[in-house]
């Protein structure tokens, strides 16, 4: 992890120990894990009290950070069903279907003139790394009971798809950079192994593995832990079928959450344990829990690694990009993807300022760090100072705003004669628990 062994494994766990303790506490405050993790990286780094570093190499972290965003793909994956995107689904399916295709124009076309020395391909990277949204940096904003459930589960159902539906403009665009890992097997190489053969493998591990389970609980034969073991065994042979076959673990992992929990949805209504749990509910608990503390503890990697560093080599063209990523990347696609929607204006303008940025952002520019290409650093500063603005503003505003917005649609829905599109009904049992990994129970 570090090159101070020992020493960087206490501060981590005694960070992690600390924010558990009064997580509770913090969860309805502008305080949130992310900016506490975050936080305290950047104190620990190499910036300031050099405790934990890269002198272990880089290797360490970048196996954590990968494994933190398969779990995320996985069972974010596993818990999205058809009917988040049929039955009162509107919203997340013009946030996906318009508005991120639009965001990664944005960011590219906004990065031209900040940053010239960046060939096009690599400014097309910007933009798509910048991309998806991360619903745990923004957990009030979205798990608040205030917020109408349609605005909730948009956003919900929006951060657990865009990580995956990223990935692949990421590798192909990383095979039209020359000097690249994917470069050699050209863009047409790329396209097969890392979409069509990774689709494929993801399919079939998660199907297969879906149905195994379902056999084995059917018959009584699989206890309630051991069913959470096999989810994190889906999961990582399914990213490593991927990479042994040269395609992308992600797309892997991610198709294959898909393919397992609908294999699970078809789970008898009697399903006989032997230890007497009957229940269909916590299968996938242990790898969504283990995935929140990778990712906390990758945040807290990144702080260290990557945003110390960036912040002692900030210029105005990278602040001003970031701003503009939290802002009109956002927000503008946003409202165009939503006209003629019936959404009020306030809800198109909370929908678009919560997309915060996260784990994904800072796993991808790791990714394209690792190629070294000649706009490696002025990538990885972009992504660094985006996300931690993210954490930052996000996060702060996240209670004060999820008050203001809940207390508009009170209002507005108490004055007779007035229709709110934000009422629409949302399937019942849609309710993803992402957002609030280890923030804590919602106030």
């Amino acid at each position: 992890m570090s090159g101070t062994g020992a020493g960087a494994v206490l501060a981590v766990a005694g960070v992690t120990a600390v924010y558990a303790l009064g997580s509770r506490r913090l969860s309805s405050t502008p305080v949130s894990s992310a900016l506490v993790f975050t936080g305290c990286g950047v104190l620990l780094g190499p910036a300031v009290l050099g405790v934990v570093g890269t002198g272990g190499g880089a290797a360490p972290i970048t196996a954590l950070l990968e494994a933190a965003l398969t779990l995320v793909l996985f069972t974010d994956a596993m818990t999205v069903r058809r009917r988040d995107l049929t039955r009162g689904g509107f919203l997340p399916r013009r946030l996906l279907g318009i508005g991120l295709l639009l965001s990664i124009a944005a960011g590219w076309l906004l990065a031209v003139p900040l940053f010239p020395g960046l060939t096009v391909w690599e400014l097309a990277l910007v933009g798509v790394i910048l991309a998806p949204t991360d619903a745990a940096l923004g957990k009030t904003a979205i798990s608040d009971p205030r917020v109408p459930p349609l605005v909730r589960q948009g956003l919900n159902v929006e951060s657990g798809l865009n990580d995956g539906m990223v990935l692949p403009f990421f590798v192909v665009l990383l095979a039209a950079v020359p000097g690249t890992s994917y470069a050699d097997e050209g863009v047409a190489g790329t396209f097969w192994r890392s979409l069509l053969l990774s689709t494929a493998l993801g399919l079939l591990a998660g199907g297969v593995a879906g149905r195994l389970l379902q056999a084995a609980r059917s018959r009584g034969w699989i206890t309630r832990e051991w069913r959470q073991v096999y989810v994190l065994a889906v999961a990582a042979a399914s990213y490593e079928l991927a990479v042994v076959t040269h395609g992308s673990g992600f797309i892997a992992a991610w198709v294959a959450g898909f393919a397992f929990g609908h294999a699970l949805r078809n789970v008898p209504a009697h399903d006989p344990a032997p230890d007497g749990d009957g229940d269909r509910d916590g299968t996938a608990d242990l790898a969504e829990h283990l995935g929140g503390l990778l990712a906390s503890v990758s945040l807290l990697l990144f702080g260290a690694v990557l945003l110390g560093p960036a912040l002692r080599h900030l210029t105005w063209q990278t602040v001003l990009y970031a701003l503009l990523s939290l802002t009109v990347v956002r927000l503008l696609p946003v409202a165009l993807a939503l006209l003629g929607s019936g959404l009020r204006a306030p809800t198109v303008l909370y929908v678009g300022w919560f997309g915060p940025r996260g784990l994904a952002s800072v796993v991808l520019g790791l990714l394209v760090a690792e190629e070294h290409l000649a706009g490696t650093e002025t990538i990885g500063r972009v992504v660094a100072v985006t996300v931690a603005l993210s954490v930052l503003l996000h996060g702060a505003t996240a209670p004060a705003l999820a008050g203001a917005y809940g207390a508009w649609y009170r209002r507005a829905a108490g004055r007779p004669g007035t229709p709110l599109r934000e009422a629409a009904p949302v399937p019942e049992g849609t309710g993803r628990r992402r957002p609030g990994r280890l923030d804590g129970p919602a106030p």
